[in-house]
């Protein structure tokens, strides 16, 4: 802690008095230096303060070694100069911090309390906050309890309390984690006799104005348990939202929000079903089709020679029926078969012959008429800026692979 930091007992949205000693280049930004600060700078897994000086917004707040810089767009430094500053904290923000830096420590010291797997890092982010347990997996019931129990500290409003003390005797501290070294003064936060952590974060007076500690989601990560959680407002607007969409579902399903999960997972079962029964009927329409193609073109008939190129404009056909077509007839003739779809301006050949390559024989023409595309030997596509370009390329194709 810095003696010119008064971010520690500073919290509210109202004018601080400050000088503003210098203003220097720091990269693309400006760095703005105070003789007194309530901004807190990015550090020990917390996001750095917003808000102002004089007016001019901060884009964010760091240390370098004994400097806190203030740093501003390069255009609104400009309109600082050294002298009297005023400071505005961004407020909301600052206690969305402090209340979920509060959360963390009582979430880790809790769960090291229930489970004795301690937390080896957090972050707290301005949509996500996440802890790393060390532990493979932590279940469900395991959960729930550290919810349960986190949630009776908060209920009893004990108290925050931060210990400033030499590093000779830090030790005194039942500590959750290993102090930093090459510090004059430590800073313990103490949630009165549950958890003991050294930490340089902003901090709650009493765990009480957490109101909620909600976890959202335990995933492994690295052979880790990777938690998400958050607290106060924030697992309230969470709340609201997955209120607004249960509501939502339930008048949707014509249930209750209690059985709106059976009822989502029955509606994804059908859904399923029946997109599987669409595709049986799909390729069964794909296949009827494709037949009917082939046997206008009398390749049915006996003229089916793997030698022979059939071409077929299909008007009003998307490519993905077209593709589907094209897989059908493909299955009944060993000819190279050419199907274009006029809608998109694109087309597809097919050929099931062994010993034929499509890329050869195509790739050159389509060159040569402007198109773009390509493929494999048995499958190879193509498409056009404009359909006429696409019955321009088909209608030039020769019907014997010899003169491809």
């Amino acid at each position: 802690m810095k003696p010119s930091a008064a971010y520690y007992d500073y919290s509210v949205a109202a004018p601080f008095a400050a000088r503003i000693l210098s203003i220097r280049e720091a990269g693309a930004a400006m760095a703005v230096i105070l003789d007194t600060t309530i901004f807190y700078p990015e550090g020990g897994g917390q996001g750095a303060d917003r808000g102002t000086i004089n007016g001019v917004p901060l884009l964010d707040v760091q240390e370098e070694g004994d400097e806190i810089l203030h740093l501003v767009s390069a255009e609104d430094a400009a309109r600082l100069s050294p002298g009297p500053a005023e400071l505005l904290l961004d407020a909301p923000r600052r206690r969305d911090f402090t209340v979920h830096h509060t959360a963390q420590h009582l979430l880790s010291g809790t769960i090291l309390r229930l489970t004795g797997k301690p937390t080896v890092s957090m972050r707290l982010g301005e949509d996500i906050c996440t802890i790393d347990v060390d532990a493979p997996e932590l279940t469900p019931d395991a959960l729930i309890a550290v919810e349960e129990a986190a949630a009776d500290v908060i209920e009893a409003d004990v108290p925050v309390i931060i210990h400033l003390c030499p590093p000779e005797n830090v030790r005194d501290f039942p500590l959750r984690k290993t102090p930093p070294t090459g510090e004059d003064v430590i800073r313990v936060v103490e949630i009165q006799g549950k958890d003991f952590s050294p930490c340089c974060g902003t901090h709650l007076t009493s765990t009480g104005p957490i109101g909620i500690l909600k976890i959202l989601e335990a995933e492994k990560y690295k052979g880790m348990t990777r938690i998400i959680f958050a607290a106060g407002r924030r697992a309230l607007r969470d709340y609201r939202l997955l209120r607004q969409n249960g509501d939502r579902i339930s008048r949707a399903l014509k249930m209750p929000v209690s059985g709106i999960g059976s009822g989502v997972l029955a509606l994804v079962d059908r859904a399923n079903q029946l997109e599987k029964e669409v595709k049986e009927l799909k390729e069964a329409a794909a296949h009827t089709r494709a037949e009917a193609l082939l046997r206008e073109a009398g390749v049915l008939a006996g003229k089916n020679e793997p030698g022979r190129v059939y071409v077929f404009l299909l008007p009003g056909v998307g490519m993905e029926e077209t593709l589907r077509i094209g897989r059908a007839a493909q299955k009944l003739s060993p000819a190279i078969l050419i199907l274009g779809s006029e809608k998109e301006g694109k087309f597809a050949a097919f050929c099931s012959a062994k010993g034929t390559d499509l890329r050869p024989l195509l790739k050159g023409r389509l060159e040569a008429a402007n198109g773009r595309g390509g493929g494999g030997p048995s499958l190879f596509q193509g498409a056009f800026d404009s359909r006429e370009k696409l019955k321009a390329f088909l209608e030039a194709i020769p019907r014997n692979i010899d003169d491809l």
